[in-house]
């Protein structure tokens, strides 16, 4: 998704895809991230799930909505590749992967009945305009589904200084990156500006707080901090050092540790008709 480069107009992915950011999103489920969409789900429609990863979103829609098809697509080669080995592994027919510009999506007007959007319009710079587009491809009263973290509302205890610092550069990378690190809270505006006259906006959260989830979500991001496109645009960009990454590493890992440790992101969700 690389742009022209400089502050706010490169329009990249905060996070890159290395190993450590592709197990979090292989994660992800409709159950735990798209919940919000099921009730607007039925046999038979045709969905296409934008920034689709690793692909296991998009493989359990195709599974809601048999016969029905559903196309995701990614900007990464290497992860549209494996998303389709998923599928056939898993024995999904009905869900391709390819790759694919949310700018410029290969489809022909009405062509889906859902638009699926996950933790994506937060890394655009051009949210409005992406949306605008997503809405080009959907049937007449089709639904545009957006779910996108807030990390103006992410808690975590015990309380941590570096884990704050954590926070607030994440923050200063997205938007170094050209996207929006408070989108959940943006969505519904957004929508409307593309052109969605209904609107209806609700919210849910993840929460990590068992040992398992801890020793998972706190070793990702350790891991993450310093050896991910995260920690090279922190980098790069002149935000951080790689003492600080190291810090903030082991900040993570301490929170893991941490029996009584808790950690909650909250995400702003939409449900748009064309």
């Amino acid at each position: 998704m690389d742009g022209a480069s400089g502050a706010g107009s490169r329009d990249a992915y905060t996070h890159g895809h290395h190993e450590s950011v592709l197990r979090v999103h292989e994660w992800r489920t409709v159950a735990n991230s798209a919940a919000y969409l099921v009730p607007h789900l039925a046999e038979g429609m045709r969905v296409l799930d934008v920034g689709s990863g690793p692909g296991t979103i998009s493989i359990d829609l195709a599974r809601r909505v048999r016969p029905g098809q559903v196309v995701g697509i990614d900007a990464a080669d290497d992860v549209v590749e494996r998303a389709n080995g998923l599928a056939a592994s898993e024995g999904v027919g009905n869900v391709e992967f390819r790759v694919g510009d949310a700018y410029r999506l290969d489809f022909d007007d009405d062509s889906f009945d859902v638009v699926h959007a996950h933790q994506v319009l937060q890394h655009l710079a051009r949210p409005v305009e992406a949306m605008r587009e997503f809405r080009r491809v959907l049937k007449p009263g089709g639904v545009l589904a957006a779910r996108d973290v807030d990390y103006g509302g992410v808690i975590w205890s015990p309380e941590s200084p570096v884990l704050e610092r954590w926070r607030s550069l994440n923050e200063a990378i997205c938007a170094w990156n050209g996207g929006e690190a408070h989108a959940g809270r943006m969505l519904k505006r957004w929508a409307r500006e593309a052109g969605f006259a209904e609107v209806r906006a609700s919210g849910s959260v993840w929460v990590f707080e068992s040992d398992r989830d801890r020793e998972w979500w706190g070793g990702a991001w350790a891991e993450r901090a310093v050896r991910s496109q995260f920690a090279a645009h922190a980098i790069e960009s002149g935000h951080s050092s790689r003492a600080e990454l190291d810090r903030i590493a082991e900040a993570w890992r301490g929170w893991a540790a941490d029996s009584d440790a808790w950690f909650l992101m909250p995400h702003g969700e939409i449900i748009a008709r064309a």
